[in-house]
C-alpha cells in the first residue's frame, strides 16, 4: 500500500535538455520533446520515462494517472541566487547596490531576530517559489540563525531541496546585524550540523560580500569550507562598479575581489558568486580553474543599473552559470520573466538567447551550475522528480500568439517572452503535487 502512494503516473507533453553541454551550439542535440509522454516517480525519484505507448506497460496496479493534455511539462525551474528576507522590500525606488542596502536591505532585515516573524516570511517565500514553479534555490537568510531554522522549517513541509546559509557579516552594517568572526563561525557550525544533509537540505556559508566581512571572519568562513567541503559557498562578487573600487581600498593586498575569496579559500566547484557583471580575465580564469559557479540575476542587474552581464563569455571560458531572480533587488520570483529579461540583456550586447538555451539554464545548467545536475535538471531515470505543468495559453494574448507558434521552440520562446505565474498550472516537488493554480 505505502508503494501505490510514493508512486506518482503523469502523462502530457513533455520538454528537457538531457545532458549538459560544454556549448550554447550543442543544445539543440540534447533536447528531448515527447509529444504524449509518461514519467513514473516512485519515493520522490524518477523510475520511468518515455512515451505515453511504451510506458503503459510500466504502470503500477491501482495508480492513477494525472493527464495534462494541453500543457507542457518541463523540469522544475532552478533559481541560483535570491534573498528570502527580501520578499517584502522588492521593487525598492531610486538606488543604485550600497545606497539600496543601507535604505532600504538592512532595516528590513533587523525583523528577523523574531523567529514568529522569519516564520511567516518564510512561508510565504516558499509558497512563492511553488506558485513560480521553482523547485530548487540557492538562498540568503539574515545573520540570524532563526532565519534559518524558519526557511528550512519552511521548505521541508513540502520536502523541498534549498540550499541556504546565514549570512556571515561583521562590518560596515548596523550593530544589531553584525555577528563577530567567531560567531559566525560557531552558529554557522552549528546550523551545517543541524540541517546540512537532513533531507533534501544543503547548507551554504553565506558571507554577504567582501565588504561586510573583515579578513578575519573570511578566515573563519574559510576554515568552515575547509572542515565541511561539501556544504556551498554563497555570496556576491563584481555586482556594481562603486562596490569593485570600495573592495580594491578594503583589500589592497589582493590583486582584484575574486581574489579577496580565492585568498581565504572561498572558491571551487561548490562556491557560486551571483552577478559577476564586472569580472576581468584574470578572474574568468580563476573562475574556470577553480570550477566555480555564477549566478546571473539580469532583472536585478537591470533594476539597479548594475550593468550587462556578458552571458556569452561563460561559454568561451567555460564558467557554470545558472540563473538567479535575486528577490528582492530582482523584481520577479518567477523564471519566465527573468528569462524574459536575460533576452533582452544580450539582445542590448548583440547577442541572441535562444528559447533552448534559456530553458538549459533554468533547469539543467541551474542544476550544473549547483553541483546537483546529477539529481536534479531533466527527466533521465533516477533524478528527483521536480517539474512544472505550464500552461501555455494563460492569456488571451498568449492563446493568440501561441496559435501562430511553429513549433516547440518557437512556442517556449513566446512562453519565455510573455509569461509569468499565471503559466505555472502546477508544481511537483519530489514527486508529490505541491501547489495547484486555483
Amino acid at each position: 500500500m505505502s508503494s501505490v502512494v510514493a508512486t506518482t503516473a503523469v502523462r502530457g507533453r513533455f520538454l528537457d535538455i538531457q545532458n549538459t553541454v560544454a556549448q550554447a551550439r550543442e543544445i539543440h542535440d540534447q533536447v528531448r520533446y515527447v509529444e504524449d509522454g509518461l514519467l513514473i516517480s516512485q519515493n520522490g525519484k524518477i523510475q520511468w520515462f518515455g512515451s505515453w505507448q511504451e510506458g503503459q506497460q510500466h504502470l503500477p496496479v491501482g495508480v492513477e494517472v494525472q493527464h495534462y493534455p494541453e500543457q507542457l511539462i518541463v523540469p522544475g525551474f532552478i533559481d541560483t541566487h535570491i534573498h528570502f528576507p527580501q520578499t517584502e522590500m522588492v521593487g525598492a525606488y531610486g538606488e543604485q547596490l550600497l545606497e539600496w542596502l543601507n535604505t532600504y536591505t538592512f532595516p528590513t532585515e533587523l525583523q528577523f531576530s523574531d523567529k514568529a516573524y522569519a516564520d511567516q516570511i518564510a512561508q510565504f517565500f516558499v509558497q512563492e517559489l511553488l506558485k513560480n514553479g521553482t523547485t530548487t534555490a540557492l538562498v540568503f537568510c539574515t545573520v540570524h540563525t532563526e532565519s534559518v531554522d524558519a526557511l528550512f522549517e519552511a521548505a521541508g513541509q513540502h520536502q523541498m531541496r534549498l540550499i541556504a546559509g546565514k549570512v556571515m557579516m561583521d562590518r560596515h552594517a548596523p550593530k544589531d546585524l553584525c555577528d563577530t568572526p567567531d560567531s559566525a563561525y560557531t552558529d554557522s557550525k552549528a546550523l551545517i550540523e543541524k540541517w546540512h544533509g537532513k533531507g533534501r537540505n544543503l547548507y551554504a556559508i553565506t558571507p554577504r560580500f567582501a565588504p561586510t566581512s573583515t579578513p578575519e571572519q573570511l578566515a573563519k568562513a574559510g576554515q568552515l569550507k575547509a572542515e565541511y567541503p561539501d556544504v556551498y559557498v554563497h555570496t556576491h562578487l563584481s555586482e556594481n562598479k562603486n562596490e569593485i573600487a570600495w573592495v580594491k581600498d578594503l583589500f589592497p593586498e589582493q590583486q582584484g575581489y575574486l581574489d579577496v575569496y580565492h585568498h581565504f579559500g572561498l572558491t571551487g566547484s561548490h562556491s557560486v558568486f551571483a552577478h559577476c557583471v564586472h569580472l576581468e580575465d584574470a578572474e574568468w580564469d580563476c573562475m574556470h580553474q577553480t570550477d566555480s559557479a555564477i549566478a546571473f540575476c539580469p532583472t536585478s542587474n537591470l533594476f539597479l543599473g548594475s550593468g550587462l552581464f556578458p552571458l556569452n563569455k561563460t561559454w568561451e571560458k567555460q564558467v557554470k552559470v545558472g540563473l538567479g531572480t535575486d528577490i528582492g533587488a530582482g523584481t520577479s520570483f518567477n523564471q519566465l520573466q527573468t528569462l524574459n529579461e536575460a533576452y533582452k540583456v544580450q539582445q542590448l550586447q548583440g547577442d541572441k538567447l535562444s528559447a533552448f538555451e534559456s530553458l538549459y539554464h533554468a533547469t539543467l545548467g541551474g542544476a550544473k551550475a549547483l553541483s546537483l545536475d546529477d539529481k536534479l535538471g531533466n527527466f533521465n531515470l533516477g533524478k528527483e522528480a521536480d517539474f512544472v505543468v505550464l500552461d501555455l495559453k494563460a492569456t488571451a494574448l498568449q492563446a493568440l500568439r501561441q496559435q501562430r507558434a511553429k513549433g516547440i521552440e518557437d512556442a517556449l520562446f513566446a512562453l519565455m517572452t510573455m509569461g509569468d505565474d499565471r503559466n505555472i498550472h502546477a508544481t511537483y516537488i519530489f514527486g508529490q503535487k505541491a501547489y495547484v493554480q486555483n
